[in-house]
């Protein structure tokens, strides 16, 4: 019960409870498209999506200024290629903060002289280059990780092992390919933040591909991958230990 209430008490613990929230609607709402009997849920679980929305816009109002602040602090880092990949990240998600709270103030009236749908543009743009730059952090922390591992004597020796114990699979996988996969998956498996991490950003990175027309699904793909990708973020903000550092 501490878990929870420490979790709703931050203000990324609600946004992640909103957003899988509106994801879950936006899935439901393309498995029940054709269902006639449903369209009476079908409007309540789009008004429910809207809102949801919505209310992560507010909750989002005060994230440029934390991003800007992120995007100073990863300027230290020792590491070039971290420091360039989360700098530019950091700085591309205080211009999508900038963006998606213009859009939020056109919303309700604060702002009427923009162009919604030049601004929409540009936030998913930004949201975008974000997203890639957080993907390729996390392929280069993975190459460190596997190149660290490769060195390991006793690591050596449980590729070997396991080439011998399964033969049948090396045949049919080429050995170096096969010892590949088995020292990527060894590599992930200690160091669980990265792989959460890859495959919430992989999951994220549907959405502005489908907005920007890179590469298009459907609404369903949207709301799944949106869905997996809040889950994982809910874990993360739940269990620290399973959030990417730096």
């Amino acid at each position: 019960m501490e878990t929870f209430i420490s979790f709703t008490n931050q203000s990324q613990g609600r946004d992640r409870i909103f957003r899988a929230t509106q994801y879950a609607c936006a899935l439901a709402k393309y498995l029940l498209r054709n269902e006639a009997k449903r369209k009476e849920l079908v409007k309540k679980l789009q008004f429910l999506e809207s809102n949801m929305s919505s209310g992560r816009k507010l909750f989002r109002l005060g994230n440029t200024v934390n991003s800007i602040h992120a995007a100073k602090s990863t300027l230290h880092i020792s590491d070039p290629v971290l420091r360039f990949c989360l700098t530019f990240a950091n700085l591309n998600r205080a211009l999508y903060f900038i963006c998606d709270n213009l859009l939020w103030a056109r919303s309700i009236g604060l702002i009427k002289d923009i162009d919604k749908e030049r601004w929409s543009l540009n936030s998913t743009r930004f949201y975008f280059l974000s997203l890639v730059m957080n993907l390729t952090r996390d392929v280069y922390v993975i190459i460190q990780l596997m190149v660290q591992k490769s060195r390991d004597r006793h690591f050596q020796q449980k590729v070997d092992q396991h080439l011998n114990e399964s033969p049948d699979v090396a045949c049919v996988i080429v050995p170096q390919l096969d010892a590949f996969l088995f020292l990527l998956l060894e590599s992930l498996r200690n160091d669980p933040s990265v792989a959460l991490d890859t495959v919430k950003n992989v999951c994220d990175l549907f959405i502005p591909l489908d907005k920007l027309g890179i590469y298009q699904t459907n609404a369903g793909v949207v709301g799944f991958c949106g869905l997996v990708s809040s889950l994982l973020g809910i874990l993360s903000v739940l269990r620290p230990s399973l959030k990417i550092k730096p």
